[in-house]
């Protein structure tokens, strides 16, 4: 359990506090190469508890998993002349293995398209075999010259989806199912975090994609972070690696492909989201510990008492841990698991036993009240329900109290500095005024139509609004 270390204040240094948490929360460190990172044990347990709940939507949707090979050949990219002029800059390549120079480079998987569209090819034949639909759990590596923990990095680890499709149609159908089936309601039913959905533009659409589709968060600073993206491929990658099909007329067609992924830039997301000037405060669906029972002391029947309360909300289903470490200071121990976002906290002291009561602490709004014994497991199940709920509330007024309507490039620019702005697309002048904006360090993060909705995938920049923001 890290030392009870003061964190630097949100208003004072936003980025720093975020290593802060990061560091005495025990989440990750930086690893020994530039851009890699060391999940610690407590990070890793959120994000397997994420993994857990997409994968189950994922499947859900009707997708298998299945793994492909971490080193792609370098001519693999060269088949798709967009995609590898988009990765270029990004690529690791492994030119010599088992101290011989190779006959062919390989590069170090940055995305999958390539390989999987390989054994697509061989996969595919009629119509029978399509929709094929296949994600992965793996790591990817790109190399990145501003590492962030997180955020980014060399390294980082993911969901990547690959899906091919008999029309057109049925792809973007798909495309945007991943983006509201999957990763919004993940998003806003287990992070609490409510997102923005939106078409990426032609400039910051994914290199290969015909169309990027998006889901867009505010962190606690204002700026956006991109948490997902779902992409329609068209017929681009099929062609290049003739992945064609035989209809019901025996016809020959080329295939529609869509390919989605989301990243550990998940939990940057959780911690920037929810996070305060005490450390961590998580969604209790993601906490690995929903409930610490911490014993004030061992003696007088507490420290028994405390165990019998950590297995009855076990055996209720919750994940619990029972901290009887009396050998450290009282304070050390409470802002540790405050510091952590541990959800519910539950003071178990003699006293309070004799009273027939103990303590119950919600690290979401950090209050306090006695609780009868006889109705702990229902007021801690009541607790979590509500904390959940608190914060996706708490998410979503932020988001609404920092998004405003704006009329010019020049408003635009000041609105991103402290959230979204939401501009008429037609107030953009085209190419031109993205790059204005990108000049001040501001993106447009998502086009929407003017009710909120999501556009049609060829619908004019002009008929839309375009919400702008600063962006990590």
């Amino acid at each position: 359990m890290p030392k009870p270390e003061v964190l630097t204040p949100q208003a004072a240094d936003f980025p720093q506090w975020y290593q802060d948490v990061l560091a005495k929360a025990e989440l990750a460190e930086t690893g020994p190469v530039r851009g890699t990172m060391v999940i610690r044990p407590y990070g890793y347990a959120m994000w397997e508890k994420m993994q857990a709940e997409m994968d189950a939507r994922i499947k859900a949707a009707g997708v298998r998993n299945a793994y492909f090979p971490l080193f792609i050949p370098e001519s693999y990219f060269r088949r798709e002349a967009e995609h590898v002029e988009g990765f270029s800059p990004e690529l690791a390549i492994v030119t010599h293995g088992g101290g011989k120079k190779l006959e062919e480079p390989v590069v170090v998987r940055p995305t999958s398209e390539t390989v999987i569209d390989a054994f697509m090819a061989k996969w595919v034949q009629s119509y029978r075999d399509l929709p094929l639909l296949l994600n992965q759990w793996a790591n990817v590596v790109r190399w990145e010259m501003r590492p962030r923990l997180f955020l980014r990095g060399t390294e980082f680890l993911w969901q990547e989806g690959h899906t091919a499709h008999a029309t057109e149609q049925d792809a973007h159908r798909f495309a945007l199912k991943v983006l509201n089936d999957i990763y919004a309601d993940f998003m806003v039913e287990i992070l609490a975090i409510p997102v923005v959905l939106g078409r990426k533009t032609q400039r910051e659409r994914f290199a290969g994609a015909t169309t990027t589709w998006t889901a867009e968060a505010m962190m606690r600073d204002g700026k956006a972070l991109q948490m997902g993206t779902s992409h329609e491929l068209g017929q681009g990658f099929a062609k290049a690696f003739g992945i064609t099909f035989s209809d019901e007329e025996g016809r020959q067609s080329l295939c529609w492909q869509t390919s989605w992924g989301a990243s550990t830039r998940l939990m940057g997301a959780l911690v920037m989201a929810h996070g305060d000037d005490q450390g961590l405060r998580l969604p209790p669906r993601v906490a690995p510990v929903q409930v610490v029972v911490l014993a004030v002391r061992t003696q007088d029947g507490a420290g028994e008492a405390a165990a019998g309360i950590a297995e009855s909300l076990r055996r209720a289903g919750h994940r619990v841990e029972l901290d009887t470490r009396t050998d450290l200071s009282w304070g050390r121990r409470v802002v540790g698991w405050e510091l952590r976002g541990a959800p519910v906290r539950l003071e178990v002291g003699p006293r309070d036993l004799a009273e027939g009561k103990v303590v119950l602490c919600r690290r979401d709004s950090n209050s306090k009240v006695p609780v009868a014994l006889g109705q702990v497991d229902a007021e801690v199940a009541r607790a979590l329900e509500e904390a959940q709920s608190a914060l996706l509330s708490e998410a979503r007024r932020y988001l609404e109290d920092h998004t405003s309507s704006v009329a010019s490039l020049e408003e635009a620019e000041e609105a991103a500095q402290t959230g979204f702005g939401v501009l008429a697309g037609s107030a953009l002048a085209g190419d031109s005024g993205e790059a204005t904006l990108n000049e001040a360090g501001v993106t447009i993060r998502a086009l929407q139509r003017k009710d909120g909705s999501l556009p049609g995938t060829y619908e004019d920049l002009s008929d839309l609004v375009a919400v702008v923001a600063r962006a990590y």
